[in-house]
């Protein structure tokens, strides 16, 4: 496995963490608990693993080979709750993994 694909792996991994961790234990603390500081905790890590997420599948679609559609799944996918994890398992496992 090329290191490019490991370390978007993991930093798939981490954005879809902090994504689930933003959407539903902080986002509802904040409305429920009316306490925005794991929000502002959390924003800013889920926003730069979210930078760092659609720059390296862009990088990376030459590598995979992935056409245009291909690496539009895999962006979209940042923006939905589990979505890299699928990610993950439908496009960057590979099978000596």
């Amino acid at each position: 496995m090329s290191k490019l694909l490991e370390s978007f792996r993991i930093i798939a991994l981490l954005e879809g963490v902090s994504y689930i961790l933003l959407l539903f234990i902080a986002t509802p603390i904040k409305y429920i608990a009316n306490d925005p500081q794991y929000v502002k905790l959390l924003g800013m890590p889920h926003g730069l693993l979210f930078m760092a997420y659609v720059v390296l599948a862009v990088i990376l679609s030459k590598d995979m080979k992935w056409n245009s559609r291909t690496l539009w799944i895999i962006l979209l996918a940042a923006i939905i709750p589990f979505g890299t994890f699928y990610i993950d398992k439908k496009y960057l496992k590979t099978k000596h993994a």
